[in-house]
């Protein structure tokens, strides 16, 4: 009996790593999209074209329009979220996309949006590369992100060859691995400006479920509480939120030192050799967002369709923002079948590069 529940166990450790690295990949279809769209950019005048047109220009600072940010380098997952947004807003001809990618996916983000406009909204692309401001000594994150042998050890097979399976669980074993994966891949988030009532940040909780995924966080689950400098300054029992969706009002951010809050806390994770709390952006946006958030109504922002299965139907109908965050992307073969369509249908399939890379 302990040999075979040794193997089952084994077993179920080998299927979340395999999981793990098939969510880890990008698939061929994304990456023959980006390549072919890139592509395009150098030969095609009409793929280069400025977004927005110049008489377009003064909106993208407009405070009268709804502006909506996109941090991503999936430019299919850029797409969609564009497309599902104009064709489910009230007054799409208010809205203001601004779409900030890596310097590699420029060339091809811009060549999508530039050949797939979506008029009445307005729609710009940046790389990072093109703001002087993101230096390494100016955000001291860009260290974080380079200072990638730890990370990489971490997450990919270092102390998992050594680990003793027995002293964990499946379950436990997925949640670090899945933070791993959240991490080090393309992220999609969505910043939308309006007044706060004061606060700075607009965020659903996600202590207040019952489900384990997604919704009974709180601090505890993301921080080392071992550690002498998290356990001085946090509460283990305070709860979480979510970091997919918010709603920001940049008036009240200005008046706060939130930038500097979250550096600081950035130099001191490097200094503790990236101990103080499990890899991902969350962690230092608790700290640094700490008294500044502001509970939104869950149905804003609805979690866990890459985690859960038994997503309810009827509450996704019902969803302002509906959030593919887990493992099982839409995208993905190891995407839920019956959650899928929520997001094929705003995919454009009418698309030449979409049919000849094979997305469907």
């Amino acid at each position: 009996m302990e040999k075979y529940e040794r193997e089952i166990r084994e077993s179920k450790f080998a299927e979340l790593m395999n999981k793990h690295f098939a969510a880890s990949a990008i698939p061929k279809g994304i990456h023959c999209l980006s390549l072919r769209l890139t592509d395009e950019y150098s030969s095609n005048a009409h793929a280069r074209k400025q977004l927005p047109s110049p008489e377009l220009l003064p909106l993208l600072s407009d405070n009268s329009y709804h502006h909506f940010v996109l941090s991503t380098d999936n430019i299919l997952a850029a797409a969609v979220v564009v497309t599902s947004a104009v064709q489910s807003s009230v007054d799409p001809a208010k809205i203001v996309f601004h779409v900030i990618t890596d310097k590699k996916t420029y060339a091809g983000m811009h060549s999508w949006f530039a050949l797939n406009p979506v008029p009445p909204a307005i729609v710009e692309v940046k790389g990072v590369h093109q703001f002087d401001w993101l230096t390494r000594e100016n955000v001291p994150v860009l260290e974080a992100v380079e200072n990638h042998n730890g990370i990489r050890n971490y997450y990919h097979g270092n102390h998992i060859a050594g680990a003793n399976l027995s002293d964990t669980t499946p379950r436990t074993f997925a949640s670090n691995y899945r933070l791993g994966v959240q991490s080090i891949s393309h992220c999609l988030i969505i910043f939308v400006y309006i007044s706060q009532r004061g606060k700075v940040n607009g965020a659903v909780e996600t202590c207040k479920g019952e489900d384990e995924w997604v919704m009974s966080k709180r601090f505890r689950n993301y921080f080392n509480f071992s550690h002498p400098l998290i356990a001085k300054n946090l509460d283990p029992d305070e709860c979480a939120w979510a970091y997919g969706m918010n709603i920001f009002d940049l008036r009240a951010w200005r008046k706060t030192n939130i930038r500097d809050t979250y550096h600081a806390w950035l130099k001191e994770n490097l200094k503790s050799n990236l101990t103080l709390w499990k890899l991902g952006t969350l962690p230092p946006a608790l700290i640094a967002f700490k008294g500044h958030v502001h509970p939104i109504d869950p149905l804003w922002h609805m979690l866990g369709l890459g985690y859960q299965n038994k997503t309810n139907i009827e509450s996704l109908e019902k969803a302002a923002v509906i959030h593919y965050n887990g493992q099982s992307k839409p995208w993905l073969e190891i995407g839920f079948e019956h959650l899928r369509p929520f997001w094929t249908k705003y995919v454009n399939y009418s698309s030449d590069f979409i049919r000849n890379c094979h997305i469907l």
